[in-house]
């Protein structure tokens, strides 16, 4: 193990390049979309701009109602979700949500989603340019509608909305990637040589639960998309062959709940997290878990987060007895 260093002079920051220029973040953690709202709900919990960026639920051309109740139901190891998008539409957005989102005074990632390029790329446009909208998150791979599994599933459709709407913005853009495919390393190859400045993975998992007692879904659709701590072992194994596939930053997502979490995802190549459905569980989170991080890093003689990245599989000596592989 290297020498211990100060946890107070452990750098978290996290680099993306875009068109328009560099973006530094004060660390690697943000929010998920969809399990922060638009920030109002958190503001009794910490302030918002804690985070280091924000990643506000999904937002659409048109106003959304969202998919049936119930749209929810807790599994022994995480959340199973039905919301369908539900979201005020682009116009109320910038009327109403985007001055409150500014007012937390760090990047905004507007999760934008639609059904079809057009949708997307108008979107973009509208919120080009606007205060600290400095990029999109582009949800390609909900499994709650019909076309975010059209996008999210062919890489040929990932990449030509990427291409479109590259030609829109100079800002980031992270393509939300799909889990629900067979190869996750050819879907973020075709995300970033369209354009893609950084991916973000994954999105739930499409999954059911059902009363069998009364023959239906426990959910008010047929299948819903599956979170928390029940994923991350396949968040870490996805993660783990995109950041060996692209140069370009990962965004790890899936049953993120503690600094041990984030520090496994960046050893596999992550430059960053999203957390969600923990934030359910306890809003105040993130303030132990960035204290968790320096001290975890500076325990192992880390001065940044970015000397850590991608070290699985670089180091067996680093790894404890119990880890090492037999034979």
């Amino acid at each position: 193990m290297n020498e211990a260093v100060d946890p107070s002079a452990v750098d978290l920051s996290v680099r993306m390049t875009a068109p328009s220029g560099p973006l530094t973040l004060t660390h690697p953690v943000l929010p998920a979309s969809g399990t922060f709202g638009y920030g109002e709900e958190f503001e009794p919990f910490l302030p918002p701009g804690t985070f280091s960026a924000i990643v506000p639920k999904s937002i659409s051309v048109e106003q959304r109602p969202g998919n049936p109740p119930p749209r929810a139901i807790e599994t022994p190891a995480g959340l199973l979700n039905s919301i369908g998008l539900q979201n005020p539409g682009l116009d109320l957005f910038v009327s109403d949500y985007l001055p409150r989102l500014q007012r937390y005074g760090v990047p905004i990632l507007v999760n934008v989603v639609g059904k079809s390029i057009e949708d997307y790329c108008q979107v973009v446009e509208t919120l080009e340019g606007r205060d600290l909208v400095l990029g999109y998150e582009l949800n390609v791979s909900c499994p709650n509608v019909k076309e975010g599994l059209r996008f999210g599933l062919d890489p040929d459709a990932t990449g030509a909305l990427i291409s479109a709407v590259r030609e829109k913005t100079g800002g980031v853009i992270m393509a939300k990637l799909t889990p629900n495919v067979t190869d996750i390393a050819e879907h973020a190859v075709a995300a970033q040589q369209a354009g893609a400045d950084a991916v973000s993975m994954i999105n739930t998992i499409r999954a059911m639960a059902v009363d069998w007692r009364k023959g239906k879904s426990r959910i008010g659709t047929e299948t819903g998309g599956l979170s928390g701590p029940a994923i991350r072992p396949v968040a870490l194994r996805m993660v783990w062959e995109a950041a060996q596939a692209v140069d370009i930053p990962v965004c790890a997502i899936g049953g993120i709940s503690n600094a041990e979490h984030i520090l496994e995802f960046v050893s596999v190549g992550a430059s960053m997290v999203q957390v969600g459905t923990h934030l359910y569980r306890e809003p105040t989170c993130l303030i132990s878990i960035l204290s968790e991080l320096r001290e975890l890093l500076a325990q192992e003689g880390y001065s940044s987060l970015e000397s850590l990245r991608g070290s699985f599989g670089s180091a067996p000596d680093r790894l404890p007895e119990s880890s090492r592989p037999v034979g």
